[in-house]
């Protein structure tokens, strides 16, 4: 039998990686009218504070999701603040943990400089955030963990996400899902933006993870604090929100649009909403001949459930 440390450790304790929208276009268009991003930071901070209250072994990574860059802004393991429950003195305010200064100076920072990066592309109208980017770090990190013995908490990366959908960013965010799913990382999603994410909701599908979209966003504590704080242990035990349903549709290669129907290199599987005599991903040259199954793309239907 496993000694009990090592038990409660691989069951008990959570690695939560939290990615963070910091979206400038997000946060400032109609779409987050409901939810300033200083009552946002406010719930998050609320959340992770719970996070780091529940077991003293728990850890939590926060990343920003910004539109042009993406950046570690916290890492309980490396912070300088040795406990979560003692209070800023130094401010002189005793209600605020001590690693909130911490959170908002790097935020802040981030912030600057993404809004810096995103002047330059003001012009372009792109109102998506790097998630492929964010994901990938986040993967990183989980496999950094991984590799540092065999104990460790378990990992599960969390998505707060506003922002639409990238078509352009799909083949890196399915990559990102894949990976995932073969690390078993589940990869949950609360989409605090008018349209549901696709993206998102097949990443919790695939990898097993919640996928949430509240009503009410002023109450955003409360959700995150009953249905992404429990540790992966004890979803077994609770009754979880399940999805309606699941937006299978992919992006076509060649214009980045959601197709419903198109076709797929029978090489390389790359989607194509029109046909092509050449596939711009691998090179593959397609015969003329349209019974020849082996030389052409064929047809791939999209269901979305």
């Amino acid at each position: 039998m496993a000694p009990i440390a090592s038990k409660l450790y691989t069951d008990d304790v959570s690695l939560v990686v939290l990615l963070l929208d910091t979206n400038p276009y997000f946060w400032t268009s109609s779409s987050s009218s409901s939810l300033s991003f200083s009552h946002f930071i406010s719930h998050v901070l609320s959340f992770v504070n719970s996070i780091l209250l529940l077991n003293q072994l728990n850890q939590v990574v926060i990343i920003a999701t910004g539109h042009n860059t993406c950046g570690y802004i916290y890492d309980s393991s490396l912070s300088s603040v040795s406990s979560s429950i003692s209070a800023n003195e130094s401010s002189g305010d005793a209600k605020m943990p001590a690693f909130c200064s911490e959170v908002l100076k790097s935020l802040e920072d981030f912030v600057k400089n993404d809004e810096s990066l995103s002047s330059v592309d003001a012009g372009n109208g792109v109102g998506s955030s790097l998630l492929s980017g964010s994901l990938s770090m986040a993967l990183c990190y989980v496999q950094r963990v991984f590799r540092t013995g065999p104990l460790h908490p378990q990992p599960r990366i969390l998505c707060l996400h506003g922002s639409p959908d990238g078509p352009e960013q799909y083949v890196a965010v399915m990559n990102s899902i894949f990976s995932a799913q073969r690390s078993m990382v589940p990869v949950d999603s609360c989409v605090i933006g008018a349209q549901h994410s696709a993206f998102l909701q097949q990443a919790s599908y695939i990898t097993g993870g919640v996928y949430l979209k509240p009503q009410y966003l002023d109450g955003l504590f409360q959700y995150l604090s009953t249905v992404f704080a429990t540790d992966l242990h004890s979803r077994k035990f609770i009754q979880l929100p399940k999805p309606v349903g699941v937006d299978f549709r992919a992006s076509c290669f060649c214009h980045k649009n959601t197709i419903d129907m198109g076709y797929i290199c029978s090489v390389c599987l790359s989607i194509f909403c029109m046909p092509h005599k050449k596939c711009s991903t691998c090179g593959s040259e397609y015969g003329q001949a349209q019974s020849d199954a082996s030389t052409l793309s064929g047809f791939y239907t999209f269901v979305a459930r």
